[in-house]
């Protein structure tokens, strides 16, 4: 059996040893569940002052393009992205269909969400984040709102942005 002396040295090592491993995991934890930082991706066509993209729903064109799908440049690779969806208008009965797609490199594309909206005028909603895909070059974030058939969507105004998180 060990001295007095001895014992307590011993109990006093093992309690600062069980603290410094308490503390570093505490760290190592905090480090590890850390937030991602996120970057606003720039719009295609924007004026590169601002990331954030206001527009409102038109009808179909017979010739030409809508403005439904707003695209955004993914200058570098993410681990997640994220898209935010603003209503600056709204009618109470109209349902609005809003889709995301990520696009890559070779050409492909892969819809992250698709879903019909009747948001309050000032409310927002964040889709993701999504996990990038592993093995794809992702080059643009695709935002799609469209007017569907419903004539009530007409006119509706929103903003929206995208994010990438590392």
């Amino acid at each position: 059996m060990p001295s007095a002396p001895l014992a307590s040295a011993i109990l006093k090592a093992s309690t600062l040893l069980a603290a410094s491993l308490t503390v570093g995991v505490g760290v190592a934890g905090l480090s590890a569940n850390a937030a991602p930082t996120c970057t606003f991706l720039q719009p295609v066509g924007g004026n590169g002052t601002s990331p954030i993209v206001s527009k409102s729903v038109g009808r179909g064109k017979l010739i030409g393009n809508t403005n439904w799908n707003t695209d955004f440049f993914v200058s570098q690779p993410y681990t997640s992205y994220k898209f935010f969806f603003t209503a600056n208008s709204s009618d109470a009965k109209a349902q609005y269909p809003v889709e995301g797609y990520m696009k890559f490199s070779d050409g492909s594309n892969l819809q992250m969400f698709n879903t019909l909206m009747n948001p309050p005028m000032g409310t927002g909603k964040m889709f993701g984040p999504f996990a990038a895909v592993p093995g794809k070059q992702t080059t643009q974030m695709n935002f799609k709102v469209g007017a569907s058939n419903d004539p009530g969507a007409l006119g509706f105004s929103y903003r929206i942005s995208v994010q990438g998180c590392r």
